[in-house]
């Protein structure tokens, strides 16, 4: 199946989901808060990623969430949408539904329950099938902190080879890998950093852009993380990296979703409650997180 291709160039933020105090997802927040982040230079999202709580959304519930993103989403904006599944016939059919509701992408995390069955000749034939079927361009999503696997280069060098799979979103922070992948990948292939953790070094292996959980809290910041790399101003980016730092650990390996949730409620934005089991960041916490905000200057 021949499908557009897409840029992945520039920053593309991984939104939260937002539920309201009885659990409900709250479609109005989650709208207002993308209007906000439209005003941005953030090139696109991701709907239905890690921190959008996707595996705690039943399938009437994603389907709705994507809708959502859909009216809402600028048209100048990318919108990537997750569509995972551990069954190969069900991730295709989740990626031809989100390809119906208007995704540009869609953006597959690897199969993990029968992780020691999961190996690159298992996993080349559940992308290559995916591939094959869907309507929209294919971004390989490579999450080893919640797969417990960590796709090898050699792997993702024959997906590039697919003409459906336009790109990986690499979260394991491994950037001589990244360097790896893009020297041996199909010309066309666009290696994303998953975390502005490493975001800013990647650069310099030549990843197309990132996908960054910061973005939800500091879509500027993190646009300049890219635009002042870009433009030569190295030393102004090297900077902003190393202050953006301890925020971007709290909102991801520290603190997680409640902690994002949390920062984006402290910023103005709706963050609201996780879903459970997760629970709402602890008062200790969340003073903690408050604290750093401050001290990187976020928060008066």
């Amino acid at each position: 199946m021949t499908v557009p291709q897409v840029s992945l160039r520039g920053v593309f933020t991984p939104i939260v989901t937002s539920f309201d105090e009885s659990g409900a997802v709250a479609h109005d927040k989650m709208a207002e808060n993308l209007q906000r982040w439209n005003q941005t230079g953030l090139k696109g999202y991701v709907v239905l990623g890690s921190n959008g709580e996707w595996v705690l959304l039943d399938e009437r519930e994603r389907r709705e969430v994507l809708k959502t993103a859909r009216a809402a989403i600028g048209r100048d904006k990318l919108f990537i949408a997750g569509a995972a599944a551990e069954s190969t016939g069900q991730t295709i059919a989740l990626t031809e539904e989100a390809a119906a509701i208007g995704a540009d992408a869609a953006i597959i995390v690897n199969p993990s329950y029968y992780r020691v069955q999961m190996t690159p000749a298992v996993l080349l034939d559940y992308y290559t099938a995916v591939a094959d079927r869907s309507p929209v361009p294919v971004v390989i999503y490579n999450l080893p902190p919640a797969t417990g696997i960590d796709l090898p280069a050699d792997l993702l060098v024959e997906l590039s080879r697919h003409e459906s799979i336009v790109g990986v979103k690499d979260t394991g922070g491994d950037i001589a890998k990244m360097g790896d992948v893009l020297r041996r990948a199909d010309p066309s292939f666009q290696v994303l950093a998953g975390s502005a953790g490493f975001f800013y070094p990647a650069q310099a292996m030549g990843v197309s852009g990132g996908v960054l959980a910061l973005g939800n809290i500091a879509p500027d910041e993190s646009v300049a993380l890219f635009d002042l790399f870009h433009s030569g101003q190295i030393d102004a980016g090297r900077d902003l990296h190393l202050r953006m730092l301890p925020v971007n650990a709290a909102v991801t390996s520290r603190f997680g979703v409640p902690g994002l949730k949390a920062a984006m409620d402290m910023l103005g934005y709706y963050g609201g409650p996780p879903r459970p089991p997760l629970r709402p960041l602890a008062e200790q916490r969340t003073h903690e997180l408050r604290a750093i905000l401050e001290q990187a200057g976020m928060l008066g």
